[in-house]
């Protein structure tokens, strides 16, 4: 196991930002880490790479504990952190290599630096500073960094944000990569991504984890799994739509369109057609899809 929490716990003064959280992750899992601003992704991240002291609870990385033992952690950790604070003086051949030497590389480093710029898509830009990089190429630096070592653990907090789109997707490629011989967590917001690129799905919201399933199979945690799009001729009561079996939640939206949140029972499409024969109501359209990751997180953390 890779990479394990027990019971962790961490205060801010009085304000508690984690409150007892418990995972394990393996090898080849990339982990998305999703939860509103101020549910303790951050912090949970920084725990594990050595940055910051749990208040109670343990941590161990490929078997050592954070608190005991945080330099044989922090040579098995990548970490890749929200602002990717890099010295912008430096040329990126010259960060790399010194990065490389604080890892105590030794005769490796240069070896690793080259491979770093190759496998990070660096070639072109490696001898100019990295205060005149783009964004994308910014994070590629930082990426580059964080994997040197060729650590066991990667840690990414916000690694795509403010990325244009073929950056985007270069580096949402790089991370599938990487997953595949390492543990990743992947910290976002952007829902496509972690449909793009994680195999498993941690929700965290006021410091607890209140999801944890893979990626495939989160939509199965809400109590909607479906929602069906249904427009009439004219308004309908809500509180009767609700009553239809199966239904869930209905919601209204402009006009006479109404969102209806369906369990993870049959299509109830039929249903709904009789309801609107049955109240003399005309269906102008129905439409039905699957509920989004996106939208399913609003109403876990809401």
């Amino acid at each position: 196991m890779s990479l394990q929490a027990a019971n962790v716990t961490k205060f801010y003064g009085q304000q508690k930002a984690l409150d007892d959280v418990s995972f394990q992750i393996s090898q080849g899992e990339v982990v998305a880490l999703l939860g509103p601003n101020g549910a303790g992704k951050s912090t949970m991240m920084k725990i594990i790479s050595c940055y910051l002291p749990q208040s109670a609870g343990q941590v161990r990385v490929c078997g050592f504990d954070v608190a005991e033992d945080p330099r044989s952690v922090k040579k098995r950790v990548g970490y890749l952190p929200e602002n990717n604070p890099l010295y912008n003086d430096m040329y990126v051949k010259e960060y790399l290599m010194f990065a490389a030497g604080v890892h105590q590389l030794g005769r490796k480093g240069k070896q690793r630096v080259d491979e770093m710029i190759g496998l990070t898509g660096l070639e072109a830009e490696y001898k100019k500073t990295i205060g005149t990089l783009s964004k994308g190429y910014s994070q590629r630096v930082g990426l580059a960094q964080a994997l040197i070592h060729d650590p066991e653990v990667l840690i990414l907090d916000e690694p795509t944000s403010g990325l244009d789109p073929n950056q985007l997707a270069e580096i949402r490629e790089l991370i599938r990569e990487t997953g595949k011989s390492k543990t990743v967590i992947l910290s976002t917001h952007i829902m496509q991504e972690v449909e793009a690129v994680c195999n498993r799905v941690m929700i965290i919201h006021k410091g607890r984890i209140i999801a944890d399933a893979p990626t495939s199979e989160v939509r199965m945690l809400n109590k909607a799994s479906r929602i069906i799009r249904a427009e009439f001729d004219r308004e309908v009561n809500v509180e009767q739509l609700k009553e239809i079996s199966g239904v869930m939640d209905v919601i209204k939206e402009p006009g006479s369109v109404y969102r209806i949140l369906t369990g993870t029972g049959g299509d109830l499409r039929a249903d709904i057609f009789r309801f609107a024969v049955n109240n003399g109501l005309v269906l102008l359209s129905m439409e039905q899809q699957d509920q989004s990751l996106e939208e399913i997180f609003r109403e876990m953390t809401i």
